[in-house]
């Protein structure tokens, strides 16, 4: 049996991480293999680590970013011929594709690209970096010999829109330990209704407060909502760039006292979350799976979602991106 030897191109620095949940993906992963070397597209300060006993890391030391890929062509090479790889896959069909096609052709070694964002979304360009590498993965993607995706919708995109060969793309959801969620208790202090005892029906949210993640149009479409059912809440669990912005967007609208913001917290509060909300809502613009909407689903909580990732696929209630579509449809599941 020939022995499996594979180079990943990535650009996550936190597989130098002792003890990150995706070093521990990483090293799990490399069991399938006799040796796997990753080259990330990363820091200057970083250098070659040992993740495992077959498992091995190198940082492209780029202090500019642009100059990363052709740092990594330079030892994708040298890895290929040192250590007798025999394919290669690259975690995105951006700038890590860039680096897969120039190694497939100048060392032919068989090429998989990986897709973890909707990129046929409308809404994907809606940033000029993503335009940017919409159109790099537009260019790479036929080059691939294997495509893996984490939905059928983004496999529908690639063969429909981009006409690539059905039988080239492998659907790989990723991995929601979805029986210990289902089996997991309601912690003490986690039951929403006895957390907020003001709140007759409670939405959730789980989610990176971040433009793409359209939170905005949630909380319009919350206004409408409370003028039926004023002493609704909605719970939003997260972080990110775009808290401040709405929570001022929130005082504005004169909800404060029905939206209520909390930091991430951990897996078994959020399963408990889940549980004991009426509704899990998701606005945003685009997902490539949808983690929570997995988890929501799991859980048997009753999901409203705009058609994102695998909410279609797992019976979501689908909304267009409109605050009186959502505001009817939360309406109509929680008066079900």
């Amino acid at each position: 049996m020939q022995s499996k030897r594979l180079l990943m191109i990535s650009t996550d620095v936190n597989i130098f991480i002792e003890g990150s949940a995706v070093r521990l993906r990483q090293i799990e992963y490399a069991k399938a293999y006799e040796e796997v070397h990753i080259i990330v597209l990363g820091s200057y300060i970083l250098g070659e680590t040992a993740l495992s006993s077959n498992c091995y890391a190198y940082s492209t030391r780029s202090r500019f970013k642009l100059f990363a890929p052709f740092k990594a062509i330079s030892l994708g090479r040298f890895i290929i011929s040192g250590r007798k790889i025999t394919e290669m896959t690259c975690q995105d069909p951006f700038l890590t594709a860039l680096v897969g096609v120039s190694l497939q052709k100048q060392c032919h070694i068989p090429l998989e690209m990986q897709v973890h964002t909707d990129i046929g979304s409308t809404y994907f360009t809606y940033t000029l970096g993503n335009k940017i590498r919409k159109m790099l993965a537009l260019q790479y993607l036929p080059k691939a010999d294997t495509i893996r995706v984490v939905s059928n919708k983004i496999k529908e995109y690639l063969v429909g829109v981009l006409s690539i060969t059905d039988s080239k793309i492998e659907v790989r959801p990723i991995f929601v330990d979805t029986e210990k969620i289902r089996q997991a208790m309601v912690i003490q202090g986690s039951d929403l209704h006895a957390k907020y005892p003001q709140f007759t029906n409670i939405v959730l949210m789980a989610s990176r407060i971040e433009p793409e993640k359209n939170i905005e149009l949630a909380i319009h479409s919350w206004h409408e909502v409370l003028k039926n059912i004023p002493q609704a809440g909605l719970v939003i669990v997260g972080s990110g760039s775009q808290q401040k912005r709405l929570a001022v967007l929130v005082s504005k609208l004169g909800i404060t006292s029905s939206v209520i913001f909390e930091s991430w917290t951990n897996q078994s509060t959020l399963y408990s979350y889940y549980k004991t909300a009426d509704v899990f809502l998701n606005t945003s613009l685009f997902e490539g799976y949808g983690m929570t909407l997995v988890e929501a689903y799991a859980t048997g909580c009753k999901i409203v979602s705009t058609d994102v990732g695998v909410a279609k696929e797992i019976g979501a209630n689908i909304v267009d991106w409109n605050k009186d579509a959502i505001a009817n449809s939360i309406l109509a599941v929680l008066k079900s």
